[in-house]
């Protein structure tokens, strides 16, 4: 996990966040794009923001600015967690999970390729289809559905689409359970309504 080993560095000149990186990850930056490559995958995130400058100082990411303002610790501790998640994610992954849950017409999920085909939700004869994004894998465990992938981003979208592809509009979910839902959000259990 990467630590963050120099948290606040003020100084005369401006301001300073170091995140250092564990051997396992393999780091490059051309363009403002920081690239990461770790065991579960590669990320590449723009960090490029005007006043701010990220650069590798040899197995840690730093990010500078040269003002101390308001906005620039702002963006800084945003390309912070940025970075921070990408680190994770190559390391350990993200990892979402969703349950299909039904009352009346038992739904139908399946993975073939990189379509997620929903059947039978409440009745329709035409199945509902969903792309999943590449450096994304999606697995149907029963009822259970589980989303990982290296980019948080990715992962988080897909899940959300998957959620928004059952949704009914002036329905309540607590009377009309039909859909697919998050119960665990990277890691975190989602509160129940």
């Amino acid at each position: 996990m990467a630590t963050k080993s120099a948290r606040k560095r003020n100084g005369e000149n401006g301001m300073r966040e170091v995140v250092s990186l564990p051997e396992s990850i393999v780091a490059s930056l051309t363009g403002g794009v920081l690239t990461l490559k770790g065991p579960k995958g590669t990320v590449s995130k723009k960090l490029e923001q005007p006043n701010v400058s990220v650069g590798l100082e040899g197995n840690a990411v730093s990010i500078f600015s040269g003002r101390r303002t308001k906005k620039e610790k702002k963006v800084l501790g945003s390309l912070m967690a940025h970075t921070l998640n990408m680190v994770k994610g190559v390391t350990e992954g993200h990892l979402y999970r969703l349950k299909a849950c039904f009352t009346h017409f038992p739904i139908t999920v399946t993975v073939t390729g990189d379509q997620l085909v929903v059947k039978n939700f409440l009745g329709e004869k035409v199945p509902r289809k969903l792309t999943v994004p590449a450096g994304v894998n999606v697995k149907v465990e029963g009822s259970d559905l589980v989303v990982e992938s290296a980019d948080k981003e990715a992962a988080g979208k897909t899940a959300a689409l998957m959620e928004q592809m059952t949704r009914r509009t002036c329905y309540d979910t607590r009377v009309f359970g039909d859909g697919i839902y998050i119960t665990i959000r990277n890691g975190k259990e989602v509160a129940k309504a």
